[in-house]
């Protein structure tokens, strides 16, 4: 099915066609499962597990607006996983990959390793080509890993993420936490990386700024949307 048919049965799905609907979930069956898989061995029958995933999956649907400036796809993510995890609420800790930990590990040392020769810090093409990983890559992990606190690190403006995205955010939830993480991983990379940079690094725009090569108002501009991006994809 290409695209447009497909943004078709999205659109008619929108407007309540039940039978588009049930067509759309099955053309992306594929996401649904790609997601549930991260969450097999909880005790759970994968079946199941699906069906929640479809749950998410329709409220994609029905919040999803193109004027996000993303593919559905990208906005679905964090709303089937926000849903299973939910679900697991009593289920203890959701554990970031062996593989995201190994990555996170390589960029802390290449980090220190980079700062130390070049007397600054250094920039994320840099670290890329020093870890062999791509921005993606360094971007998911240093969110994935990233110290809770970090939701509270308050920018040289004031703000922290955990109060730009909701006055009601509970920092202590577990499944807010890592519905946030989901929701930055899927944010095109210029708003990931300043969101990284911002508030998972602490850094001033002005910093962020000199490491992405861009000027200090671009970043904000960036970093104004990927904030809005959140918004839309944690409601």
């Amino acid at each position: 099915m290409t695209n447009l048919q497909l943004y078709d049965l999205l659109t008619l799905a929108q407007k309540g066609d039940k039978y588009a609907c049930d067509k759309f979930v099955s053309e992306n069956s594929g996401l649904i499962w790609s997601i549930v898989r991260r969450f097999f061995g909880r005790g759970v029958d994968p079946d199941d597990l699906f069906q929640i995933g479809c749950v998410g999956f329709l409220k994609a649907i029905s919040g999803y607006d193109p004027a996000f400036g993303t593919k559905f796809s990208t906005y679905a993510v964090p709303k089937i996983t926000g849903e299973i995890l939910r679900f697991l609420r009593d289920d203890g800790a959701v554990k970031v990959s062996r593989t995201v930990k190994e990555h996170a590990g390589a960029i802390r040392t290449a980090r220190a390793s980079l700062e130390q020769s070049l007397g600054r810090e250094p920039r994320l093409s840099e670290l890329a080509q020093h870890t062999g990983l791509t921005p993606e890559d360094i971007a998911a992990a240093e969110a994935a890993t990233g110290a809770p606190e970090s939701l509270q690190r308050e920018s040289e403006d004031g703000f922290t993420l955990e109060h730009v995205l909701s006055d009601n955010y509970q920092e202590d939830s577990l499944i807010e936490r890592v519905a946030l993480r989901e929701a930055v991983n899927s944010l095109p990379e210029k708003e990931r990386s300043v969101i990284i940079l911002r508030f998972y690094r602490g850094l001033t725009q002005d910093k962020t700024a000199k490491i992405l090569g861009v000027s200090q108002v671009q970043v904000s501009r960036i970093e104004k949307r990927g904030i809005t991006a959140l918004r839309a994809l944690l409601e």
